[in-house]
């Protein structure tokens, strides 16, 4: 799946260190609801693991330089408690902080909504974001979710208590 500036494509192993050097980044995972990686392991790991399991997780790749540089992708809920309905995956996604506020989210979002459409039966989707992070709201409105109106605190994440989740979430019209 590609566009004028991304791909997004499967992790590979050799992004290990790249993974790292992005992922290390105290500003980045805990925006997402998780710790920073510790080592270029951890990094290859969680290819192994997070990028590889029940989820649809595609590196974002930047053509021009051809390095990922941020996620995207959708599957089963995670540890959080956003209120999903039954077979309705939660989407995720991350950028570099040298990338933030370019656009490459909603870019790479729309291009993983379309992808669903094309290929699935899936009918809605479901996400959230920490309330002190509104741009990742908004990359959400951009691309069509809406606020269900719900916020939940779930303190298995890793920002834990005191850190609501404003809940939006997409109804997909699968092409014909």
């Amino acid at each position: 799946m590609e566009t004028n500036r991304i791909i997004l494509r499967p992790w590979i192993d050799s992004d290990a260190e790249t993974l790292f050097k992005w992922a290390s980044d105290p500003d980045v995972g805990p925006r997402a609801g998780w710790p920073p990686h510790k080592s270029v392991e951890e990094s290859l790991e969680i290819i192994h693991t997070v990028f590889n399991d029940a989820t649809k997780t595609w590196a974002i790749e930047l053509k021009e330089t051809g390095e990922a540089i941020g996620a995207m992708g959708y599957g089963p809920s995670c540890e959080c408690d956003l209120p999903a309905r039954e077979g309705e995956p939660l989407i995720g996604y991350w950028v570099a902080k040298p990338y933030w506020n370019q656009g490459i989210c909603t870019e790479a979002l729309r291009l993983m909504i379309d992808h669903i459409r094309m290929t699935t039966d899936i009918k809605s989707l479901i996400s959230g974001h920490f309330v002190d992070n509104p741009a990742s709201g908004r990359v959400m409105e951009k691309c069509g979710f809406v606020p269900t109106g719900e916020t939940c605190i779930d303190e298995k994440q890793y920002q834990g208590e005191n850190h609501p989740i404003r809940v939006l979430r997409l109804e997909i019209r699968n092409k014909e």
